[in-house]
């Protein structure tokens, strides 16, 4: 098993000052010596965290640590700004997305600066699409540099990391594979944080300071000991708090230490650790030639990069590092450069947090801006952005800041020593959150009363001090809230720990403002101004279209469609009107959700200027695939011709389904190629003088391709009858068309006729073409069918055959008669054992492919079958009297039968006739005989037995 320690991958070319952390080492040293027994790896571990951070800490190039998505980050990183107004800003972020940084001011944060590639080269094909996201927020030290390096005249912003090619060339798909890292704690509340969590998709995601352990023991070792429960936890309570007050220098040398510990604690995963090394080299290599390009002092510098990074070891680190570092070209891929909607639960679902950990640290950024007062950069017209107060002249002055100099010394001993500051329990905040909750509860549905609310605010307090701490921290209210609140079911949506993240903050969804937004999204957003909504407003808006009294609103009607069949389900739903091949609606209702999907709108602006021009570039894309069958080909037909309404690229695709048609050697997609080829042609008949050439050419492309499959079609297991019936509706249904363009009927006779199926449903089929033909009269089926019933040994199988002729009426629909007489027939006939068990099969039958057989076998029903129940009585079936399949004699009533012991004891049967309502009396007695009912019926038989009776 490898060691937990990171192996050191280069000497450093500078060493660490032996002068400032001299203290520090000698105490380190002791500790290892006393805990240790001697000097071994805990020695040089800790010493090795002090050289590092000294080293970094020396670097003439001002390194300033960050984690991401952290308050006290960000408020040192404001005052830093201020006080030493760097000319150059070097920030930890992927340089090719540089340009997008201004269009932040046209936002409502928190966003996402995204690099996206839909057509790549130089990348498996399985990759496609590549997404990075780079997620910022107001608290943030990335958006705070960024802020002052836009808004602040003479100052230059320079994105140093490695390009979003690059992400994907340093083989960061098995990270994506794996994820992001393990989430702090299950979400419980996951339905409703779903939509929210997934506004980054599937995107790789990239941030500036990734500070969590590698290693599993040290994390679980700090949860243990610091009585938290995840790592979003540890931080808040154990670095976040205590760095909020910390001076420039102390923040800067913790900061390094946390990250040289995390780095030296990592274990040894070469892959992972190669890739943080590149990052480094690459970062260092871009600084120095910007450096030597410009000519700018690094005194007048600040370099802004996760501590992780910070604490480097790298032979390429500091100004003074070696230069033998080559950066590797990018590849061919096209990346299309964005802003997308961001928000607190996809940024915690990307990066592992524990759920609610970005809305506290947004709440704790507050609290700190009004605590210390210390004032925030923004870029100037920042949507969302709280507009700062006007401070009147007689206010008390904002106290200057004491940050000591660059060189001030070691500052790590102190606060390493220093016992932690207790902070006071504000019992008005405290209550207040108890007051909420208890009201937030009530309107979900809880039972929740006063009493709740006190015993959350004595319960926060008693869990604080278990924990060892003086005042409750939002997650032992949050844990409280839990255990006083909660009872054994949720009664709403949201769970009481739901309900504290909103009280906390909430989930805050960013926005991409109009201007931000790529011109598709913003032509789509012009071109469905008449409707007069707020399109970037989340949620659902509902849209009437009158186009019949507003002519102008049919071109709206076009863009929802468009935007219907390109963006995700929700965000353009029709509830009334629709569309299909030579029909309009006159109005329409549609449920509108363009804001709540802007992510997918911006993405669909990657692909082109226009939604026209993006749906032909995917018809175009999929017609053209190597997997597209014919069906899917002429449904890119029926679209272009529905949507683009372009007979030009109608006819270009039409061509490519010819092609894919002929190279088809199985029947699979038959069904839809039927159904869509009969939609196409009906609509070219009744729209256009003449049928398109490719239609023509398919129609006769198909009447031989069909005729040719058709025999190994009928003996193939593989194919359905389904299939088979399609295909016979396809030759039967086209061949007219087909035998006007120059086909032969004879081609179809033959294939017919060289057809020798084995199932009974195939060969029910079989049967349903032979009579289309004309090779099979209707007697000669019925007869057919009538020695199926009459053998005992094939009628268990005779529903099999039933569904074969139900079938069939696809391509013979002429056929509906006798298969309502052939069912009528099953069902009087067939025994219980064989008739229930076949019933699903039946119903399934019917109920597939649209019910098209169902609703002709209704009708066909309804047209035989007597209206009213009292007539089912005594109604024969028509092929009963004709004689047909099936038909039994019907018994006659006749007289002069009698039997001897009704005659001698008539009460019996007369009582039975009053119970029944008979009224008709007793016969005479000196009727004649009819004789035996057999005998009169069947006179052949004894016809046979006199002849035989009289050559004896």
């Amino acid at each position: 098993m490898s060691s937990p320690v990171s192996p050191v991958s280069s000497v450093s070319p500078v060493g660490p000052s032996e002068g400032t952390f001299t203290g520090l080492r000698a105490q380190l040293q002791e500790a290892a010596e006393t805990f240790a027994g001697g000097p071994d790896t805990l020695e040089g571990i800790l010493l090795g965290m002090v050289d590092d951070v000294d080293r970094a800490a020396a670097e003439p190039l001002e390194i300033f640590p960050v984690c991401h998505h952290s308050p006290a980050s960000a408020l040192a990183m404001a005052r830093r700004l201020r006080e030493k107004q760097p000319k150059v800003v070097y920030l930890e972020l992927c340089e090719d997305m540089a340009p997008l940084l201004t269009e932040l001011r046209n936002c409502r944060l928190p966003v996402a600066v995204q690099a996206f590639a839909s057509e790549i080269d130089g990348f498996p094909p399985e990759w496609a699409p590549l997404s990075v996201v780079a997620p910022i927020t107001e608290a943030s030290a990335e958006y705070q540099a960024i802020s002052y390096a836009l808004e602040t005249p003479g100052v230059e912003l320079v994105l140093v990391d490695r390009s979003s090619d690059h992400v994907f060339q340093w083989d960061v798909r098995e990270e994506r594979a794996a994820g992001a890292g393990d989430p702090d704690t299950p979400d419980q509340d996951a339905p409703a944080r779903e939509e929210e969590a997934a506004l980054h998709g599937d995107a790789v995601g990239v941030k500036i300071g990734d500070l969590r352990p590698r290693f599993a023991e040290l994390e679980e070792h700090l949860l243990r000991h610091g009585k938290v429960r995840h790592w979003s936890e540890w931080w808040h309570q154990y670095v976040e708090l205590p760095l909020g007050d910390a001076d420039h220098d102390t923040y800067r040398q913790v900061m390094f230490l946390i990250g040289s510990l995390f780095r030296r604690l990592a274990p040894g995963d070469e892959r992972r650790i190669g890739v943080d090394e590149n990052r480094e080299r690459y970062m260092w290599t871009r600084m120095r030639a910007h450096l030597a390009a410009t000519g700018t002092d690094p005194e007048d510098c600040l370099y802004v990069c996760g501590a992780f990074h910070a604490a480097s070891r790298v032979a390429e680190f500091g100004v003074a590092g070696s230069d033998t570092f080559e950066i590797s070209e990018r590849s061919a891929t096209k990346w299309q450069h964005g802003l997308i909607p961001s928000s607190h639960a996809a940024i915690e679902a990307q990066f592992g947090l524990a759920a609610g950990a970005v809305s506290i640290a947004a709440t704790l950024w507050a609290k700190n801006l009004k605590r210390t007062r210390v004032e925030p950069f923004r870029l100037a017209g920042q949507a969302g952005a709280r507009k700062a107060k006007p401070r009147k002249k007689t206010s008390t002055p904002a106290p200057a800041l004491t940050t000591a100099p660059p060189s001030a010394g070691d500052r790590l001993t102190g606060f390493l020593q220093q016992p932690p500051v207790l902070d006071q329990l504000d019992e008005a905040e405290l209550l207040g959150w108890s007051v909420e909750i208890v009201r937030a509860a009530r309107r979900n549905g809880y039972p929740a009363s006063t009493a709740d609310a006190i015993a959350v605010f004595e319960t926060s307090i008693l869990l604080a001090g278990m924990r060892e701490r003086a005042k409750p921290t939002p997650y032992d209210f949050q844990d409280a809230a839990v255990t006083c609140i909660e009872k054994d079911s949720v009664p709403g949506r949201r769970d009481v720990g739901r309900l504290v993240e909103i009280m906390m903050g909430g989930d805050r969804v960013g926005q991409v403002g109009y201007d931000a937004l790529p011109p598709l999204a913003r032509d789509v957003h012009d071109r469905l101004a008449p409707l007069n909504l707020k399109l970037q407003q989340r949620g659902v808006q509902r849209a009437l279209l009158d186009i019949a009294g507003r002519p102008e609103l049919a071109r709206c009607s076009d863009v929802l469609w468009m935007l219907r069949h390109l963006m995700p389900p929700g965000t353009a739903r029709p509830i009334m009107g629709e569309r299909k091949l030579g029909e309009r609606s006159i109005q329409e209702s549609w449920d509108l959700a363009l804001g709540t999907h802007q992510r997918a709108l911006i993405e669909l602006g990657y692909e082109g200027v226009s939604i026209e021009q993006v749906l032909e570039q995917r018809l175009r894309r999929t017609a053209y695939d190597s997997k597209a069958t014919a069906a899917v080909v002429l449904e890119a037909v029926e679209d272009a011709t529905l949507y683009l309404r372009s007979r030009r690229l109608a006819d270009e695709l039409g061509v490519r389904a010819l092609e894919v048609l002929a190279a088809e050697r199985s029947v699979d997609g038959a069904p839809e190629v039927l159904r869509r080829v009969r939609r196409l042609l009906a609509y070219y008949r009744t729209s256009e003088p003449v049928l398109p050439p490719w239609i023509e050419a398919f129609t006769k492309a198909g009447y031989a391709h069909y005729c040719t499959l058709l025999p190994t079609a009928f003996t193939d297991d593989g194919a359905t009858v389904r299939q088979v019936a399609a295909m016979l509706g396809f030759l039967f249904g086209m061949e007219s068309l087909a035998l006007s363009l120059g086909c032969d009927r004879t081609q179809l006779e033959l294939a017919v006729a060289q057809s020798h199926p084995q199932g009974p449903e195939k060969t029910a089929l079989l049967w349903a073409a032979q009579c289309h033909l004309g090779r099979l009269s209707a007697d000669e089926l019925r007869s057919r069918c009538d020695e199926l019933l009459t053998n005992p040994l094939v009628v268990p199988a005779y529903p099999r055959y039933i569904s074969g002729f139900v079938q069939a009426l696809e391509p013979v629909p002429s056929l509906t008669g006798f298969v309502v007489e052939a069912v009528s027939n099953a069902f009087a006939r067939l025994p219980d054992p064989v008739l229930l068990p076949w019933l699903p099969t039946l119903i399934t039958t019917l109920r597939a492919d649209r019910a098209e057989p169902a609703g002709l076998l209704i009708r066909e029903a309804g047209r035989v079958f007597p209206g009213r129940l009292a007539a089912l009585d005594g109604w024969v079936p028509a092929w009963r009297e004709r004689g047909g399949a099936g038909s039994v004699p019907t018994v006659r009533a006749e007289g002069g039968r009698g039997v001897a012991l009704l005659a001698a004891h008539p009460a019996v049967c007369e009582a039975v006739a009053g119970l029944l309502g008979c009224d008709g009396g007793w016969e005479s007695e000196d009727c004649d005989p009819a004789g035996a009912v057999l005998v009169e019926r069947y006179p052949g038989a004894a016809e046979a037995v006199g002849v035989l009776v009289a050559g004896v």
